[in-house]
Parts: structure tokens; C-alpha cells; sequence
């Protein structure tokens, strides 16, 4: 037993050391190990009932600010029903006073609709009219009569109204007269300078014999990239007169005036159009170039040749630097010969000569008849190029659409441009070449009719 007591002691000792390691070491008897384990366990009792303590106390801190928070939703939810209530009392009184004012507005409000769509319109008239170039800010009040008009709080005042027919009738005063005034003008090369403007009522700006044209987004006066020649004196004529009647080219197309000369910035010129041929455009420009210096060539050739011919049908004696005289020198030389074998001879002569009077002339003629097609085969390729631009960006912009047909024909009208000039070209040179051939025949059917009659 005293064994088995020992061995339990020893387990405690064991364990006691394990958990408190310092006062393990610090014991010297088992009595002094047990002393210290009934202290410790004293100890840890202590710590726990402390802790069990905080716990409770932070319990029941937990419940009373639960519960103030409960307490605070509930009064937030009373003000809220108070604050609801209170936005159905406003929306009814709002009711009642809108009410109680079309009441009194009677057939003011009937008014201030036909105002408001009158002063809605005279805005953008106003906004476009070239008038506002001299005359600017004139729609700021009619936005702020527009928001008086709209709004439930604010009426407009008779100044108001009456401003409102003051600028109409302005409007329509200032479109009858012609108005010389000073502003900055944003010329061709991006420059700014103040020049002396003449407006010509609501249609029509011009300075310095230019043309200008008024932008209502940016308020700035610019020069039109491309002027009416025909008209540009006339312009300058209007503004060196002080007085009277002086004649010059309006243009009161569009909404207000210049529809028609902004419009001129987007007319491409014939060069232009040449341009958007492209490369079989040039090709066939250099084919109508190639085809007028041959037909020019041949004409001269055939002309000086054809005068030959003719001083040589007045000739007694065979000049062989021309067709017939070396024509009629073959007769010459040939005269023993019989008919047959004469006729023979100056039919040789003849094909001889008939190259070098026709050179040049199938060219001519295949040129015509190959213009149309080179045409053609530009067109195809434009259209090709624009149906490929409708399948990647759509076909939502009509005037793109139109724009890359309209290039695409311009080859078709570059090769009958050439086609056609080259026909007549062909057809002209073709019958001096063929009045020489003819003369040629009829001289050496002349000459075998001779030698037949002479035998």
C-alpha cells in the first residue's frame, strides 16, 4: 500500500509539474508540491468567479442597449408615420392652391401656352437668323420667359410679354435692311481679323467682295471656302455704296437665307471629281491624252500627204516623195506590160502605200471601244468597295451610300468622255486616209484603162 500511495504522489507531482513548471521547480517535499497545488487551485477558483462576473455584468450592459435601440426604432418609426402624413397634407394643399390659381389664371393660362409655344419658335428663328451676328444675346430672356411660363411658382410680367413682341417685330424690321457693322471674321486660313461686314437683311453676309456665312452654335462669322466668282465684284460693289440701288447675288434658299452657298463647301469640283476616279481614271486620262496625240499626229501627216496627192493629180511628171507618184511611177515603168499583169502591178503599188496612210487608225479605233470598258471595270470595282463599306458599317447614312455610287460612276463617265471623242477623232482621220486611198485606185484604175485602150 505504502508503494501504491507513493506512485500516486508521484503522478500528482508529475502533472502539478507539468502545469505550473515554476512552482514545480521551486517545491523541495511532497508536502511543499501539495501545499502549492491547493494554493494554486485556490487561485485559478478566484480568477474564474472574477471572470464570470465581467461576463454577467457585460450581459446585462448588452440588454439595456438593446433595448434603447429598440425604443429609438420605435420613435423613428412614429416620426416617419408624422412625416408621411404630413406629405399627403402638402401633396392636397398643393392640389388645392394649383387649383385655386388656373381658378383665378381663368384664360391666362391659355395664354401663357400660346405664349410659350410663340416665344419657343421666335427662339430658334432668332438662333439662326443671321441677324444675331450683329445683334447677339437676344434669346437669353426669351429662355428665362420660357422657365417663367412653365413654372408653377413664377408669372411672367407685361415687360416681359411686351419684349418678347418687340424682338418679332425687330426681327422682321432688320430683314429689309442692309447694315454695314465691324465683327471678327474666322478667314479660309484659320486667321481671325475684324473686318467691315455688310449684312443684306436675313439673308445674306458678305466683306471685301467674300461671302460669309453665320454659325449659330459657335456665334463666329467664317468665310465660305468656296466663293461665287460670278458674284464676288457685285459683293464689293454693295459695300463701296453709301446710297441707292446697287445690283448683287442673294441667296435666300435655305431656312433663313444661304442654303445654297453653305452647300457649295460640299460640291466637289471637276478636278475633284476627276480625282475620285482613282487609278483607272487616271489610266483612262492617259489613254484619252495617248489617243488625242495620235489623232493629232495622223491629221497632220494625212493632210500634208493629201496636199501632195492633190499638187501631184495637177503634176505631169511623177514625184515619188508622195502615194501617187510613186503610184504613177510604177505605171511608168511597167507600160509594156499587158493589162492584166499592169493592173496587177499597180494593185501591189497601192497595198504598198495603204499601210502608212492607215497606220495609227486601229488604234484609234480600238481605243474608243476599249474607253467604255476600262469605265465599266471601274465602276464594278467602286461598287464593290462600297457595298463592302455597307456590310461593315451599315447602310443607316443614305448620303455615304449615294456618295460612293456616285464616285463609282465617275469611271463610267471618264471612258465615254474618251469614247466618244476618240469615235469622232477616228471617223475624221479615217476619211482623209480614205480619200487618199481612193485616189490612189482611181488613178491606177485610170492608168490599166489607158494601156487597155491604147492596145
Amino acid at each position: 500500500m505504502k508503494i501504491k500511495f507513493v506512485k500516486v504522489i508521484m503522478a500528482v507531482a508529475a502533472v502539478a509539474a507539468l502545469a505550473m513548471p515554476a512552482m514545480a521547480q521551486d517545491a523541495k517535499t511532497l508536502d511543499e508540491l501539495l501545499q502549492m497545488i491547493e494554493t494554486s487551485s485556490i487561485s485559478e477558483t478566484a480568477d474564474y468567479r472574477k471572470r464570470e462576473a465581467a461576463f454577467k455584468s457585460d450581459q446585462r450592459k448588452q440588454a439595456q442597449l438593446l433595448k434603447k435601440a429598440q425604443n429609438t426604432k420605435a420613435a423613428e418609426e412614429r416620426r416617419s408615420d408624422r412625416l408621411e402624413q404630413n406629405i399627403r397634407d402638402n401633396d392636397a394643399l398643393i392640389i388645392s392652391l394649383r387649383e385655386q390659381r388656373d381658378k383665378r389664371l381663368g384664360s391666362l393660362k391659355e395664354l401663357f401656352g400660346h405664349l410659350t409655344g410663340a416665344a419657343g419658335d421666335i427662339r430658334a428663328n432668332l438662333n439662326q437668323s443671321i441677324v444675331s451676328a450683329q445683334i447677339p444675346g437676344r434669346t437669353e430672356f426669351l429662355d428665362e420667359l420660357i422657365d417663367k411660363m412653365s413654372s408653377d411658382t413664377r408669372l411672367p410680367s407685361i415687360e416681359d410679354i411686351e419684349k418678347l413682341w418687340y424682338e418679332q417685330q425687330r426681327e422682321m424690321v432688320e430683314s429689309s435692311r442692309v447694315v454695314k457693322f465691324n465683327r471678327s471674321v474666322l478667314l479660309t486660313n484659320g486667321e481671325q481679323a475684324e473686318m467691315e461686314v455688310v449684312r443684306v437683311g436675313t439673308y445674306n453676309l458678305v466683306s471685301d467682295g467674300m461671302y460669309l456665312e453665320y454659325s449659330p452654335e459657335s456665334g463666329l462669322v467664317s468665310q465660305l471656302a468656296r466663293q461665287p466668282n460670278s458674284h464676288q465684284s457685285s459683293a464689293s460693289d454693295l459695300q463701296a455704296a453709301e446710297s441707292g440701288f446697287t445690283k448683287t447675288g442673294l441667296d435666300p434658299t435655305g431656312p433663313l437665307g444661304g442654303g445654297l452657298l453653305s452647300a457649295l463647301i460640299n460640291t466637289p469640283t471637276l478636278v475633284e471629281r476627276w480625282h475620285f476616279g482613282g487609278i483607272v481614271g487616271y489610266v483612262i486620262t492617259a489613254v484619252f491624252a495617248f489617243a488625242i496625240a495620235l489623232a493629232i499626229w495622223r491629221f497632220v501627216v494625212l493632210q500634208g500627204m493629201s496636199a501632195k496627192v492633190s499638187a501631184q493629180l495637177s503634176g505631169s511628171t511623177p514625184d515619188i516623195t508622195n502615194p501617187l507618184g510613186r503610184v504613177l511611177q510604177v505605171g511608168v515603168d511597167n507600160s509594156g506590160l499587158d493589162p492584166e499583169s499592169l493592173e496587177l502591178k499597180l494593185h501591189e503599188a497601192v497595198l504598198k502605200e495603204r499601210p502608212e496612210i492607215e497606220a495609227g487608225l486601229n488604234l484609234l479605233k480600238v481605243i474608243s471601244m476599249v474607253a467604255p470598258l476600262m469605265g465599266l471595270l471601274g465602276t464594278v470595282t467602286g461598287m464593290i468597295i462600297t457595298f463592302q463599306m455597307i456590310t461593315l458599317y451599315g447602310a443607316g447614312d443614305p448620303k455615304a451610300m449615294a456618295g460612293g455610287i456616285s464616285q463609282a460612276l465617275i469611271t463610267t463617265v471618264l471612258g465615254l468622255v474618251v469614247a466618244i471623242p476618240t469615235v469622232l477623232m477616228h471617223t475624221l482621220v479615217n476619211g482623209k486616209a480614205q480619200r487618199i486611198l481612193h485616189v490612189l485606185e482611181e488613178q491606177s484604175a485610170g492608168i490599166v484603162a489607158g494601156s487597155v485602150e491604147a492596145r
